[in-house]
């Protein structure tokens, strides 16, 4: 059996992602978490200190528990960032578009966060822009000279995070999908103007 305070975590990042932070009360936690109130304010004294440890993992895990599944087998690294985006679209099919992500959900649910959560999360984004960056760093000879790496990285972000929120509102993976079919394009005109040809994407099952 998983010890309390990892069993807490667990369970605390389960509620935050279905039901979102405020609406998770402490009694949900220990409830889903098979844990008395004694053992929670031991490890954690505040609802708030539960979310800080939970981006944490967040942060900690962004290479086993995400991107390391999706890049298995896949070397190109342009495909690697698609295939990151395949990930965020597999997670919203398998659950009829309720997926959301979790550091995008906390970051719009909490509209003034204390400073230690909004580190926290700026932390978490970071993290995600700065791998998908080395993706862009090592696929840098078939892009326009000058480009910026780190500002193209973010712009899939903002991309991922735009089309996961319209197919969670609309109920149906057409948004995200025009949302990253836009995103092939803008990749593909940029190795043109590279003067590369583009490697053809891999194969994407498409709609709901």
């Amino acid at each position: 059996m998983e010890p309390t305070r990892e069993r807490i975590l667990f369970a605390a990042m389960t509620l935050f992602s279905e039901k979102g932070y405020l609406s998770t009360s402490v009694a949900d936690i220990l409830r889903e978490a098979g844990a008395n109130s004694g053992s929670l304010y031991h490890f954690f004294p505040t609802k708030q200190d539960v979310l800080l440890a939970v981006l944490e993992m967040y942060r900690d895990g962004i290479y086993p528990m995400l991107l390391a599944p999706a890049w298995e087998g896949v070397d190109d690294p342009i495909e690697r960032v698609f295939a990151l985006l395949g990930a965020y679209r597999n997670a919203l099919k398998t659950t009829a578009c309720l997926y959301g992500c979790p550091i995008g959900s906390i970051a719009l649910e909490l509209h003034e966060p204390d400073p230690p959560v909004r580190e926290m999360l700026s932390v978490n984004f970071e993290g995600w822009v700065r791998h998908v960056k080395g993706c862009l760093d090592a696929a840098k000879s078939r892009l326009p000279a000058g480009t910026d790496t780190h500002a193209l990285a973010t712009f899939v972000l903002t991309t991922m995070e735009g089309g996961v929120m319209q197919s969670r509102t609309h109920r149906t993976l057409a948004a995200f999908d025009a949302s990253v079919a836009g995103l092939r394009n803008y990749f593909t005109l940029l190795q043109n103007a590279a003067g590369v040809a583009a490697a053809p994407a891999a194969r994407q099952e498409t709609g709901t």
